[in-house]
This record gives C-alpha cells, structure tokens and sequence, in this order.
C-alpha cells in the first residue's frame, strides 16, 4: 500500500497533497488504468445517482472492477474521497467582474456557489470538517475576499462575511433541496401547499396560536412566490447587515 499519508510539511493527506500539485499521483496500480481521478470520477457517479450515502469504498472499487484495497493507494479514507469529490465538483468560481461593487460582486458570487449545489445535491451533504484546503476551494474563498475588498473592512471581518454568506448558501440550497423531494413526493407545489394549509388551519387553534392563525386566513401561504424569492430575500437583508457594517466601519467613530 502506498503512503497515504501527508509530507509533513503540509499536514494534508497524500491526495489532497496531490491535487495541490504537491506529489505525483501513483501511475501504476493493481490494474492498468485506476488511478486517482477515475476514483473521484467514480464516486461522483454513484453519488448522482444514489446519494452520498452510497458512496464507500467498496462501492467505488465495485464499480471500477478492482479491489477495495486498491483504491487506498490513492486514497486515505472515505473522508478524505470526499473532499476530493467536491473539489472536482466545484470547479473555479467566476472571476469578480471588473468595477462591481462589493455587494453585487458579493451577490454574483453566492449565486454561483448556490447553481453548483443545485447541479450536485449529494455535496450539500458532506459534513464541513475544515476550513477550505483544496485549490478550486480556495480559489473561491479568494474570490469572495477580493469582491469585498472595496469594503475597507478589516481581514477578520471578511472572513465573517463570507463565512455567514456562504453558510447561508448552503443552508438555503439544502432546505429548498429537502423540500422540493417532500413537494414531489405528494404532488404538485400547489397541491403540497393547499394540504399544509389546510392541515394546519384545522389544527392551529387561534386561542394558542393567534399569529399563524391570523396569517392563516392572509391566504399568503397559498400565494405564488417569484422565482428564486427566498434565496434573494435572505441574502439581500444579510448583504443589507454587511452593508450597515461597512458604513459604519467608514464613519467618524469608526466602531470596527
């Protein structure tokens, strides 16, 4: 078995090593062929089509025709094929266009990071165990610190920022991911509205619940919203917190 672990001076597993660029990804394996990208390849395959749950090792040996103990000469752990997975995944952000303000720049950015979880739903449920340490990750990170340079807010505020904005992100991508599987499961969206609707109008009693029965008979729950309404509404009124922050930073007292 090769060493799979880190160098040393980097403390990174051997392939998280390798896609830095760091190491030479093994050529020659147990059988011809099998190697570390095929590996991710495989995995993203089968998480596409069953779930992040489904992925092991064992699977992904099973599905590349070799064994299972192959594969750890590529690669340390399940964790560890994770991070690789979602690295290929990802890809490279867009760059932040050239004069765009902190907030639109801000804006593009979560709405790119938002479409690449829409597009690959199982990386929304690999656990977070880390800051970013793989290069399309961090390339992101660095595209979300040079859109908020214009902000003059200091190192540690930026990394706030992002850290808030792209955890909402990715909380709104897995909520809208878990409802949109409950919606499909009973129905149209209209159909799973009206049966929530009029469940909870039955069972909230006004006595005990006089606000939602009041917003009950609005008739706002059965309302059409716009595409995309609760995505833009989140992350505006979190850009409009950044925004009071920023100006304030800027202003006489300078309270930052």
């Amino acid at each position: 078995m090769a060493d799979t672990s880190g160098s040393g001076d980097t403390g990174l597993p051997a392939g998280i090593e390798a896609a830095w660029g760091l190491r030479e990804r093994p050529s020659k394996g147990p059988k011809p062929g099998i190697g570390l990208d095929r590996i991710v390849d495989a995995a993203i395959r089968l998480a596409a089509d069953e779930g992040l749950a489904a992925v092991s090792m064992g699977r992904v040996a099973k599905a590349l025709g070799v064994s299972t103990m192959s594969l750890y000469r590529y690669v340390g752990a399940k964790d560890e094929l994770y991070v690789l997975m979602q690295e290929a995944v990802i890809g490279t952000p867009p760059p932040v266009e050239q004069g765009a303000g902190w907030r639109e720049a801000l804006t593009s950015w979560a709405r790119a990071q938002r479409t690449v979880f829409q597009r690959h739903l199982w990386a929304l449920r690999i656990p977070v165990s880390g800051p970013p340490a793989t290069p399309n990750m961090v390339a992101w990170w660095e595209q979300g610190l040079v859109a908020l340079e214009p902000t003059g807010l200091g190192s540690g505020d930026k990394i706030s920022v992002i850290l808030l904005v792209s955890g909402f992100v990715r909380s709104e991508a897995t909520m809208m991911a878990d409802l949109d599987a409950a919606v499909r499961a009973s129905g149209t969206p209209e159909q799973f509205t009206a049966r929530y609707e009029n469940m909870l109008t039955r069972l909230a009693d006004p006595v005990r619940y006089p606000s939602v029965a009041a917003l009950l008979k609005t008739g706002v729950m059965t309302e059409p919203d716009e595409p995309d309404y609760e995505f833009t509404f989140g992350l505006d009124r979190i850009l409009d917190g950044v925004a009071a922050l920023v100006a304030r930073c800027a202003g006489p007292d300078q309270g930052c």
